[in-house]
């Protein structure tokens, strides 16, 4: 008899289980698709990666397939297109979108982080190292008038270095600047992270000093949509959003060792230390948004620093470029 009984219970516990597999599945399949283009894949983005690791868009209906897609401009090209839904890059290309006159132009829905992320990599180990080492140097700085060519001369200027004293390189696309330096191009190279580390690991180079402890606070990274799919989707959009928000909240509360641990799969060839390491200098740097608002201040501060750069010739439209959700 009571052998019947384990065997009874034994056989509810299994049912129960693929009932709730079954159930599990179906809810999976009614999760909206989303494909998000990202600038680049950066531990510099990781309250993202807590919220796709942690599944906080699973938890609001949402599954999110990413596409790697460097340049801003490719990213809000990508979105325009229709070819990704959502994109993840500076807010200056929707700027240049909004100004071209395109009718259906891509709007700013969440902040992700404030400041910055590269940093400067020296060929020659600097002790001491300052912005003024810099001059009469040539730096690989990106393409020209994007947020980290921008964010660069922003830093110069804040730490009074004379723009023209620089040989700023903007001919090496963003994705080809580790390689350009590794080959010889440059005195200097300004990298995001994990890059920056891995070629100082594998001795070509040395970090020096953060761009973002210099070129001052603004939206530098967000995620952005048509303005059509945005009105048409404003719910999931709000969702994607609320996901964000909870990203935000994990790394503001957790320390590097913890959120380290969290986005580990996300760098497959990093180390669990060197990841910790990175993200302790984004920690230090204060590069994160605290919540997806994005203020008017902090945007014009980026319409700023695009006017001095002769990119901008007068303020855009705060409401018709920004949407907010959460403050």
């Amino acid at each position: 008899m009571k052998k019947f009984i384990y065997l009874f219970i034994i056989l509810i516990i299994l049912i129960g289980g693929l009932i709730l597999l079954f159930f599990k599945k179906d809810n999976k399949q009614d999760n909206v698709k989303i494909t998000v283009a990202e600038v680049t894949h950066s531990a510099f983005y990781a309250p993202w990666y807590v919220a796709i690791e942690k599944g906080y868009f699973e938890e609001v209906g949402i599954d999110v397939d990413v596409v790697l897609t460097s340049g801003a401009n490719n990213v809000v090209a990508a979105v325009l297109s229709g070819d990704v839904n959502i994109g993840l890059c500076g807010p200056e290309a929707t700027i240049y979108i909004y100004n071209e006159g395109e009718e259906d132009y891509v709007r700013t829905f969440a902040g992700l982080t404030k400041r910055d992320g590269q940093f400067i990599v020296s060929r020659e180990k600097i002790d001491n190292f300052s912005l003024n080492d810099l001059k009469g140097k040539e730096v690989l700085a990106g393409r020209i008038a994007g947020m980290p060519e921008l964010n660069f001369e922003n830093a110069l200027r804040n730490g009074l270095v004379d723009t023209k004293d620089v040989n700023i390189n903007t001919q090496v696309d963003f994705a080809s600047l580790s390689g350009a330096f590794i080959g010889g191009t440059g005195d200097f190279v300004n990298l995001f992270e994990p890059n920056a580390t891995q070629l100082e690991k594998l001795g070509y180079g040395y970090v020096v000093e953060s761009i973002g402890k210099w070129s001052g606070e603004m939206p530098y990274t967000a995620f952005n949509a048509k303005k059509s799919y945005i009105e048409k989707n404003e719910d999931i959009v709000k969702n994607f959003a609320s996901a964000i928000k909870k990203g935000l909240e994990f790394v503001s509360k957790n320390d590097s060792k913890t959120i380290a641990e969290t986005i580990i799969d996300e760098f497959p060839d990093t180390s669990i230390n060197d990841l910790i390491t990175i993200v302790e200098r984004y920690k230090d740097n204060d590069s994160w948004l605290s919540t997806p608002y994005i203020s008017k201040e902090s945007f014009e501060n980026l319409e700023d620093i695009m006017i001095k750069s002769n990119q901008l010739e007068d303020y855009v439209s705060y409401n018709d470029l920004i949407i907010n959700y959460y403050e």
